[in-house]
């Protein structure tokens, strides 16, 4: 069943909106993919206008920026102590936007969206 980025066919109220027009490729979605800890594996999807979009699946390496020295650096992923999204996705190590990982250089908040763009950039938090 194809996910649309539409407006439903029902009001809050429970009344129906009336369709304007048919539905269109360009207002399709996708299913998220919950990006987990492990080897480096990424999907490619073709995007609007013909673009390819990476989706990282499992991630094992991060990119730490440290902000005293101002410089990037790899980081080995350890786990997820951290998720405002969803308190479930610390258990099982599901990285989003803002999520707290525990990595080799420290403890890093994750500043990207790695299910849309197939990596993870992250800051590091000072102690």
């Amino acid at each position: 069943m194809a996910r649309l980025q539409e407006r439903p066919k029902r009001k809050n109220t429970g009344g129906r909106y009336i369709a304007y027009r048919k539905k269109r490729f360009h207002a399709l979605g996708r299913d998220q993919i919950e990006v987990r800890i492990g080897a480096g594996k990424t999907q490619s999807v073709r995007g609007c206008g013909g673009n390819i979009k990476s989706r990282a699946i499992t991630v094992k390496e991060v990119n730490v920026l440290d902000l005293k020295t101002k410089k990037f650096k790899k980081a080995e992923i350890l786990s997820v102590s951290d998720n405002k999204a969803n308190q479930h996705y610390i258990r099982r190590n599901t990285i989003t936007k803002g999520a707290v990982l525990e990595t080799s250089a420290g403890s890093a908040k994750v500043t990207n969206r790695p299910g849309q763009e197939g990596y993870i950039n992250a800051v590091l938090l000072e102690k």
